[in-house]
């Protein structure tokens, strides 16, 4: 398997979308979320994509398709017309290429993605099935639960207090495992008392802090 997951700052990136369809439309506006430059070529694109700040491109000559793939971090290749995929691709060169058509012939893949609050998760089938990574999606959104999205957001607290208050890396990992296991600080997030569980770690780590200085001493 080819694949490796991972996610790229895409903020300001210049991103060429070959076609203007349901797919191209659907790249563009999952580029123009994360503050890229996105310039589309084809026929027409809707008025929301142009309020986001999208551009048009008619001019369907080869000169064109050039310039616009030397301006584009990205080159994105959605259109149906499979011979124009086909040469827009083989003049892409070392340019990150996206191919809604082919997958394989590419070297970058725009999964599934969807965000549950500050989460963000992304499920790719290997072009498999596309319809399974949205029942999935489904499932997965079923299964995470308001008391796990609090415990990310308490262990991201967590972490920053133990930093200031606890050098040792591996002593504050000891301490994020015991935070995660606590029944007290589970209760209190089940009842979504973030605060009051806030106010609970502070204790935790003071006294965790005064029993290290023991320990040295």
């Amino acid at each position: 398997m080819k694949w490796t997951s991972l996610f790229l700052d895409t903020s300001r990136k210049n991103v060429f979308i070959l076609g203007t369809g349901e797919v191209a439309t659907r790249r563009a506006e999952k580029f123009l979320e994360s503050g890229s430059n996105v310039i589309l070529s084809g026929k027409n694109i809707s008025q929301n994509l142009l309020d986001k700040g999208a551009m048009l491109e008619k001019d369907n000559s080869e000169t064109s398709y050039k310039k616009l793939v030397e301006w584009a971090d990205i080159v994105i290749i959605a259109s149906g017309d499979q011979d124009l995929n086909e040469y827009v691709s083989s003049i892409s060169g070392e340019k990150l290429l996206n191919r809604a058509d082919y997958p394989e012939k590419g070297d970058l893949i725009v999964p599934t993605s969807f965000y549950i609050e500050d989460i963000q998760i992304s499920i790719f089938t290997n072009g498999k099935s596309p319809l399974m990574g949205r029942e999935l999606r489904k499932k997965i959104q079923n299964t995470i639960s308001r008391e796990d999205i609090l415990q990310i957001k308490f262990q991201d607290y967590s972490r920053t207090i133990l930093k200031e208050k606890i050098t040792d890396q591996k002593i504050r990992k000891e301490y994020l495992y015991k935070i995660l296991e606590n029944e007290d600080i589970r209760n209190l997030l089940k009842e979504e008392k973030l605060e009051e569980a806030k106010i609970y770690i502070k204790n935790m780590v003071k006294n965790a802090k005064e029993n290290i200085k023991e320990e040295n001493y």
